[in-house]
């Protein structure tokens, strides 16, 4: 049987197109990472990721990425809903700041979240004497994944809300249904699956941060030291198979999150569809 041919010409160009940027862009260094893996070794890797140093750097980046995002997963939903429901002075100031860490180099904005929360910054001086340290410490990581990622999470959802009909929610409670259930069992099954795009953005994100992390992070071995500050001392070192087994490291971990959440996104999905 002869294919139907499209209303719009240019489907093989197009694909072509898009098949070769994204073996340029995507799969070629991926494949170079792996190429450069398999020529060291399984035991080569393991012996390089085995130090407490890359353990410990490597469970700092994933733990405060994961923590970063759940925060920006529940603010950044509550963001996004104020801004698409409600009308208040100052509402378009708010809404083009929330695409600020888009616009700013992740440099400047290391820089200037330092010398916020620094012990002599202005809320670092009032922090310090309660005994909570941001900047030099993990909380200095979490706070700079969370200004990076909101946007991902609010620039998601907030498209989402404008769609949903208010006389959807305005029937459940006529309905008798309560504020609570009226957002568990009406708004928020709508809203799962951009929520949870929303998330998986902001983590894949917060993993791979470096330029406004190292600057308050303090990148104490050990401590406050991130998965890639470890990968370009690695490089500077020379130690070039120790750089590709931490990057290795963190591909795998990723892949393992990202696909692990895609999956929960399409269960979430069909259990929509079934109820």
């Amino acid at each position: 049987m002869a294919a139907r041919s499209s209303p719009l010409p240019g489907f093989g160009l197009g694909m072509g197109i898009l098949l070769g940027a994204l073996t340029l862009v995507v799969l070629l260094p991926l494949a170079a990472l792996l190429g450069a893996g398999f020529s060291m070794g399984p035991a080569a890797v393991a012996d390089k990721l085995s130090s407490p140093r890359v353990q410990a750097a490597l469970m700092l980046s994933f733990r405060a990425a994961l923590i970063a995002s759940l925060f920006n997963a529940v603010f950044g939903l509550g963001l996004a809903w104020v801004l698409a429901r409600y009308d208040f002075p100052g509402r378009r100031l708010v809404d083009a700041a929330v695409d600020l860490p888009f616009a700013l180099p992740t440099a400047v904005a290391g820089i200037a979240l330092t010398a916020l929360y620094a012990p002599n910054g202005v809320f670092g001086q009032v922090l310090e004497p309660l005994g909570i340290r941001v900047a030099y410490a993990e909380a200095g990581i979490w706070i700079a994944l969370v200004f990076v990622g909101l946007p991902f999470v609010v620039r998601t959802v907030q498209p989402v809300i404008d769609e949903i009909d208010p006389e959807w929610e305005e029937a459940s409670a006529t309905l008798g249904a309560s504020r609570l259930r009226t957002l568990r069992r009406v708004v928020f099954p709508t809203l799962a699956p951009a929520l949870t795009t929303g998330f998986a953005l902001a983590l894949a994100r917060s993993v791979g941060e470096y330029g406004s992390v190292i600057f308050i992070a303090g990148n104490l071995p050990g401590q406050t030291e991130i998965a890639p500050l470890l990968i370009v001392i690695r490089l500077e070192e020379y130690d070039y198979d120790g750089a590709v087994a931490i990057g290795l490291a963190m591909l795998g971990i990723a892949f393992a999150m990202l696909l692990l959440i895609n999956a929960l996104q399409v269960w979430n999905r069909r259990r929509i569809g079934h109820v």
